[in-house]
């Protein structure tokens, strides 16, 4: 397809969950191999029986995008097994279709409740801007399982209708590559197929797509397997943050709003690079956004002892003389305007589940703040790894449980997050890891990209005359780059605390040491394009 530009402001947008936003495909695919392993090897051998370990080229061919028992009926036959279907009350693992399908989900169940559900780079963001254009959105699975995983994940509230393996079992509707799953859900949110998108990862879930007559059908080969052209999509992506998806119409910057993820080492150095950078500017008027960890001050062993240097808050307030300044934190809101300690700017703590403004504003997310008593449940639960894991360190902050793992061994920090992680699901919270800390948070779908979000709504600077410009370091920052894409301008700080070399940003700066001088220049630019002294 070369860089053709393809534009989701269509009537409505129909995604598949498994596989496309959601990591679940993975644990689908494991638990369809422990069943079938598990089930060839006691089997005895038969005529024309073929006995082989399950394999991902199986899972393709045979069960991806269909419904469970469709799936277990369609690997047997291609392995020469023929079973009798069965009954509803048939437990898990009687020999029959049903039987093979109930202990699967079993199998899938067991494994959600020791893994966090993995929402893929590039979902949230672009669901989140499907949201912000008008336009509506809709879920689609062949798995019974969807509601609670998307529960899970923290994406329910981003969809205007769901069509599942429970809506489909009540309806009567056969599996794709049969199209009915996604014309029930077109049908749901009002509009024609051929006025929409469809977004699938399964053959069987494109080929639906296409049959039914989608104006657009975007395949998603995260595994780079090839054949989704073959089977008639029009763009076939690695992401959803591919760059040759847009969002055009009103609200939308250039030709789009696009976050193609880049390595680091390939951004241009954004002092190197200042007319450049400029250009992006194009006149319009700029807001700027800090983290502050990694950013304006060092990552150290202690972050009780960090402090703002001289030299960043110099600049910082410089900056704040003509135009919004905000710091967005993980820490805690009154730990980081402490710590920062300039007057005249926004800051917003905890990622941004808590904000404080110039003249005293101050504003909290109330599905965050529901979650405390889970929150304190869990610091409990957490209390007790400092004692059983040398070197493991926990940090209550309001909105969050950071568990430090600097100073454990290998195999101390391995057990520890394994730990944190089952703590978050008994309690139905989110948990992630970066820099060597595993932070648990609400499971609720923000974050700093959210946060940017609001705060230029509220301040109605969300129109096209004002550029938000974000710098960062950590994975947390991501969000944020995502969120601003090339509307914005992202500027990762380079070091060696990165977990990762993709970004989504568009420009680096050498290390934390540069940083001031970087912000110098824009309190410099700021102060004569306001025509301060």
């Amino acid at each position: 397809m070369g860089a053709t530009s393809f534009d989701l402001r269509r009537d409505a947008v129909i995604f598949d969950l498994d596989g496309v936003l959601t990591d679940t495909a993975r644990v689908h695919a494991d638990a369809w191999k422990q069943l079938f392993d598990e089930y060839l090897e006691q089997r005895p051998g038969g005529p024309g029986e073929d006995h082989r370990p399950f394999t991902m080229d199986d899972y393709r061919r045979t069960v991806d995008g269909k419904p469970r028992f469709d799936g277990v009926e369609s690997f047997l036959a291609s392995r020469g097994i023929e079973l009798p279907h069965g009954e509803s009350s048939d437990p898990p693992g009687r020999e029959t279709i049903r039987g093979l399908g109930e202990l699967k989900n079993q199998y899938f169940h067991e494994r959600l409740e020791h893994d966090a559900v993995e929402v893929f780079d590039g979902a949230r963001p672009l669901l989140e801007r499907l949201r912000d254009a008008g336009v509506p959105t809709a879920v689609i699975s062949s798995s019974r399982n969807c509601e609670h995983v998307l529960r899970a994940a923290g994406l329910d509230h981003l969809f205007d209708a769901r069509v599942d393996g429970a809506v489909a079992d009540e309806l009567d509707l056969p599996g794709k590559p049969d199209p009915a799953i996604l014309l029930e859900a077109a049908s749901r949110l009002g509009v024609a197929a051929e006025d929409s998108v469809v977004i699938e990862d399964a053959r069987a879930g494109v080929e639906a797509g296409r049959r039914a007559g989608f104006a657009l059908v975007v395949g998603v080969d995260r595994d780079e397997q090839g054949g989704l052209d073959d089977a008639g999509a029009d763009v076939v992506v690695t992401e959803l943050s591919d760059s040759r998806l847009e969002i055009g119409g009103p609200g939308a910057s250039g030709d789009g709003i696009t976050t193609a993820p880049r390595d680091i080492d390939d951004l241009p150095d954004a002092l190197g690079h200042w007319p450049q950078l400029l250009e992006r500017l194009s006149g319009r008027r700029p807001v700027l956004f800090c983290d502050f960890d990694g950013t304006l001050a060092p990552i150290v062993d202690d972050p009780a002892s960090v402090r703002l240097p001289g030299d960043a808050s110099g600049a910082l307030r410089r900056a704040a003389e003509s135009a919004t300044v905000a710091v967005i934190s993980g820490r805690d809101l009154r730990d980081i305007r402490e710590r920062v300690g300039i007057e005249g700017i926004w800051y917003a703590g905890s990622h941004g589940f808590e904000f404080y403004g110039p003249n005293g504003e101050h504003h909290e997310v109330d599905d965050a703040v529901d979650a405390l008593a889970a929150l304190d449940r869990a610091e409990r639960d957490l209390g007790e790894l400092e004692g059983e894991i040398p070197g493991a360190r926990v940090e209550r902050k309001r909105f969050s449980i950071a568990t430090h793992h600097r100073e454990a061994s290998e195999e101390g920090a391995a057990e520890l997050v394994d730990a944190v992680g089952e703590v978050a699901e008994r309690h139905g919270l989110r948990w992630s890891e970066d820099r060597k800390v595993v932070e648990v948070r609400p499971a609720v779908d923000w974050h700093k990209g959210s946060a940017v979000r609001l705060l230029m709504r509220e301040l109605e600077l969300d129109h096209e005359d004002v550029v938000p410009i974000f710098i960062g370091d950590g994975a947390t920052d991501e969000d944020a780059f995502e969120t601003i894409g090339d509307a914005g301008i992202g500027i990762v700080v380079r070091h060696e605390e990165r977990s990762s070399p993709s970004t989504a940003a568009m420009f680096s700066i050498g290390g934390l040491d540069a940083v001031p001088d970087l912000l110098d220049r824009f309190a410099d630019l700021l102060a004569h394009t306001s025509g301060a002294s």
